[in-house]
């Protein structure tokens, strides 16, 4: 039998990172299963591939949506369960990952170094998608010629939105990221809030020191069983993705597409453009291609394409990140934040939208109009989570506070915006993944051999024993 070392955490000697726990070195035996299921790919059945199953069953929930609309409608409550599943899940995910990640750390100033670095990058990529958004909508002009009138407007099917939209404040925002109680932090679902209950309880256990480290054995103990569990969820994911697509397609129908479609396909082509040469530029500059990042999460993708919510994968990316190998202290902050604050997507979509229904309504906005704007959407989009439908209800905020586009002109793209969501969700998702190995790489907690391992598809063992759909 093979001889299967369990390697370091991907760590820089100079920064006094850990060694591997007790745990990891007890945990070899599931290691080195997980490593020979790994290092034969290519003997492995098509269909027993995560990301084979989503794309046939994302299809098939197509056609059915397509041949029998009614029936496909009926089949939401099988992708909500899916969501629900996973939102059962992440709380626990994001807790584990990160107390785990900072209690073994033996710097704790690196917590508030990643923190800074992954804002800045998280602010200035975010703005150039704004900007981006901006300048696509003025020249392409989706909305021009249209002449809508906005009082001939049905505005009772935006009512929803608007009205969570006039409760969306900065002020309440960061108010809502300190939780009642501990425990609520959890009950609510808050991913900011049990990201910030994990930092503080991370940080105590590193300052208690020794008299912590059974603690934080136990956790990782239940890491192994809750990451277990994410893998017995995740193959749920072709049934979840179904019944998703079943319903939208069925529901809001491929013909709603013809009307508003320079819009979807301005938003889809931008959103690609963005990937491609923004998000590209910024993998090349650090070492890596988006392209073979992309193949690496084609799984989770296609998970994400399936159900229009990017919390649907957010336990995946954080082994597979961590896999690629990006440090776990890295992982457990960047990604979880990023959810909230580096949304490429949904900025994209905020300014072209905004544009597309000041444009279909006659509305003709100045430079000076045009950079208010983007500064209301600048605020205003942090702390949207990737859920289904955020956008639309940034959106909503945004024009709530900026006079010269009327609100009325959102119902104009309600119908198409369920088709914009999936690619928000897209857009967001693989920026959270580019961000996630940039800040590692700028940290110096970025293991380039795992990381190259990972995205050629070479076979390599994982980090720590935590499965990993494929």
């Amino acid at each position: 039998m093979q001889k299967v070392e369990l390697p370091h955490t991907a760590c820089n000697p100079e920064r006094g990172s850990p060694r591997p726990t007790l745990l990891q070195r007890m945990m070899k035996a599931v290691i080195a299963q997980d490593y020979a299921v790994a290092e034969a790919p290519k003997r492995a059945r098509v269909w027993s591939h995560l990301y084979v199953q989503v794309l046939v069953a994302i299809a098939l929930g197509a056609i059915i949506g397509h041949v029998w609309p009614s029936f496909g409608e009926s089949l939401k409550p099988i992708g909500d369960a899916f969501i629900k599943l996973v939102k059962m899940i992440i709380a626990p995910v994001i807790f584990l990952t990160v107390v785990t990640g900072i209690a073994g750390m033996r710097e704790l100033g690196s917590v508030g170094r990643v923190a800074g670095k992954a804002f800045f990058y998280f602010i200035t990529v975010s703005t150039f998608a704004l900007i981006v958004g901006l300048i696509v909508a003025n020249v392409v002009q989706p909305g021009a010629g249209m002449n809508i009138d906005p009082a001939t407007l049905k505005v009772g099917s935006i009512a929803e939105y608007t009205a969570k939209a006039h409760d969306t404040t900065v002020t309440g925002f960061l108010l809502g990221i300190i939780p009642d109680t501990l425990i609520s932090a959890f009950t609510q679902g808050n991913i900011l809030q049990v990201l910030m209950v994990a930092i503080l309880f991370g940080i105590s256990m590193a300052l208690v020191g020794e008299p912590a480290r059974p603690l934080l054995n136990s956790l990782e103990r239940i890491s192994v069983v809750v990451f277990r569990m994410v893998g017995i969820l995740m193959r749920a994911a072709p049934i979840g993705a179904f019944g998703a697509i079943a319903f939208t397609i069925g529901k809001y129908g491929v013909g709603s597409l013809v009307n508003l479609g320079a819009l979807v396909a301005t938003f889809y082509l931008t959103s690609i453009l963005f990937v491609v040469v923004v998000l590209g530029t910024i993998a090349r500059a650090n070492g890596f291609s988006v392209l073979k990042l992309i193949r690496y999460l084609k799984a989770e993708l296609l998970l994400v394409l399936g159900t229009s919510s990017s919390e649907a994968a957010l336990p995946n990316l954080l082994v597979k990140m961590e896999k690629a190998g990006c440090e776990k202290s890295v992982v457990g902050l960047v990604v979880p934040t990023g959810y909230s604050f580096n949304l490429d997507g949904t900025n994209i979509y905020m300014t072209l939208a905004a544009l597309f229904i000041a444009q279909a309504c006659g509305v003709d906005l100045s430079l000076g109009q045009q950079l208010a704007l983007l500064l209301v959407a600048m605020l205003s989009s942090k702390g949207a989570a990737g859920v289904t439908g955020a956008g639309f209800i940034t959106l909503a905020a945004t024009l709530s506070i900026v006079p010269d586009v009327p609100v009325a002109g959102m119902a104009l793209i309600l119908g198409v915006d369920r088709f914009m969501s999936e690619c928000r969700s897209l857009t967001n998702f693989i920026g959270n993944a580019v961000a996630t190995v940039v800040v590692a790489r700028w940290e110096g907690a970025l293991d380039k051999d795992a990381l190259n391992a990972a995205l050629d598809g070479r076979p390599a063992l994982p980090v720590a024993a935590q499965p990993v759909i494929a």
